[in-house]
């Protein structure tokens, strides 16, 4: 399989499309599976939305590229080190805590290993089963069971 990165009118595409939308901020997250099952990670209690279940993501940071980030975000919050990025599943915008308009780039990846897994930010995880996944928000929910 062919990394949509490998494309490069890609990137600039999404860039385009956050820039007429008002995005002020990117985030990206990985959809790692394990079988038929999909890495879930939690929320802590003292966090922004505490205790939802979530995609390993995370903030792209100034200047960096998203294929960067995803690999950066997804080792350390997970600890898993992706192998390879196999295809763009989507997005969604959400206002973030500090009241940004942030766009979530999701794409599903390999990883080299799927244990152990090292949490950093978050309290828990789990591998969910896609047709009884414990409380995702409705977007990742949808990108994730499509």
């Amino acid at each position: 399989m062919t990394s949509p990165f490998a494309d490069p009118s890609f990137t600039p595409g999404l860039l385009h499309d956050a820039r007429q939308a008002g995005v002020t901020r990117f985030v990206v997250a990985a959809v790692i599976t394990d079988g038929d099952r999909v890495l879930l990670l939690r929320r802590p209690a003292d966090d922004f939305m505490p205790g939802l279940w979530e995609l390993p993501s995370g903030k792209v940071e100034p200047g960096e590229e998203f294929d960067k980030a995803l690999r950066r975000e997804t080792e350390e919050e997970t600890g898993l080190t992706i192998d390879q990025i196999i295809a763009y599943l989507g997005q969604f915008d959400y206002t973030s805590r500090s009241g940004a308009l942030t766009r979530q780039l999701t794409f599903e990846v390999t990883v080299e290993r799927t244990a152990p897994l090292t949490l950093t930010e978050h309290d828990d995880h789990a591998w969910a089963n896609r047709a009884d996944l414990p409380s995702v928000s409705d977007a990742v929910r949808e990108l994730i069971t499509r």
